[in-house]
């Protein structure tokens, strides 16, 4: 098996899924294996079919790392939902139409992208040490580029490497959710499941979906290269230490859409905003039937979609509360 190869090496495959009715799905993966012992850091991108910085980055990554030079091993997953990347379907595999971030742990037995998912928690995580999740905003979708993690009580020392990781990442922002799944409950999104399994796992967004801007790929690529010196897997003297992180949030909270409309807005990501605030609207196409929306607390907007049309249930904004 790939996750299974000798040391010093550089192997890249294409995991070949098949579900219960003969649907396929293509995982491509590059197993680096360094000449010295260390951990195993999963890195993925994709997951959504673009976040094509991340992806870009990846890509480069790959390339630039000598194997020789490295403590342990990479297992680098550019793209997680390759049908989605080609047929631009961010959001939906097209075989099922399922989000596969909205998926996890997934089946054996369920469709194609359950059975993706599935993979990924049991093939994949199952090797992993520590787990990277890199993408970018929607399409529609003005964001903070930042660090996240979950704070999970159950696993201290994991969620304190977590932690650390997200700090010399070299972006100035950093969100910490509570970790509060029910053990009966799905975990649904990847990032989510690792951290379930007690894996140190944390994401990083930048960029929008359908950018490719070389700005963006080189804080992505960077921010893994601080975290592998820092795992001591690797050093790349051109990549300079983090400045200290500027922002930290201890709480994130989404502002979802009260109906299908015109959505409205002056507000970018990184505006202020205090509870109780009007921060936008939703009209008909006539403009009327105006429904306020307001700020369910005080805090910064990380991210505020910028579409005009949203539908009922839709994410508007996402709002962090800054650290006491």
């Amino acid at each position: 098996m790939i996750l299974e190869q000798k040391q010093s090496a550089i192997t890249d495959t294409i995991f070949r899924l098949t579900a219960a009715d003969s649907s396929l799905a293509y995982i491509p993966a590059t197993l680096i294996s360094g000449r010295h012992k260390g951990p195993t850091f999963t890195i993925s991108a994709g997951i959504y079919g673009m976040g094509y910085s991340a992806i870009a980055s990846l890509l480069q990554l790959r390339r630039e790392i000598d194997p020789e030079k490295l403590s342990g091993s990479l297992i680098i997953i550019p793209i997680m939902n390759l049908e989605s990347f080609y047929n631009r379907t961010p959001f939906v595999s097209p075989g099922d139409q399922l989000n596969l971030n909205l998926a996890f742990p997934g089946s054996p037995a369920g469709t194609i992208t359950e059975v993706t998912a599935d993979f990924i928690t049991t093939g994949i995580f199952d090797a992993t040490d520590i787990f990277l999740e890199m993408h970018g905003g929607g399409v529609n979708e003005n964001l903070i580029a930042h660090a996240c993690y979950y704070d999970n009580k159950e696993f201290q020392n994991q969620t304190l490497l977590a932690a650390r990781l997200s700090e010399i990442s070299g972006l100035s922002t950093v969100v910490s959710q509570p970790y509060t799944q029910a053990s009966g409950q799905p975990a649904r999104q990847a990032f989510k499941q690792a951290v379930r399994l007690g894996i140190p796992a944390l994401s990083i967004a930048i960029g929008k979906l359908g950018s490719n801007e070389k700005t963006d790929i080189l804080s992505a690529k960077n921010a893994v290269y601080r975290m592998m010196h820092e795992l001591k897997m690797y050093e790349n003297k051109k990549v300079a230490a983090a400045s200290p992180v500027k922002h930290r949030y201890t709480k994130q909270v989404s502002v979802s859409s009260t109906g299908r409309g015109l959505f409205h807005s002056s507000f970018k990501a990184g505006g202020i905003v205090t509870k109780d605030e009007e921060i936008g609207y939703i009209t008909d196409v006539f403009g009327r039937n105006v429904r306020i929306i307001t700020a369910p607390l005080s805090g910064t907007i990380l991210k505020k979609n910028m579409g005009l049309a949203v539908d009922d249930g839709e994410i508007l904004f996402y709002i962090g509360r800054r650290e006491k």
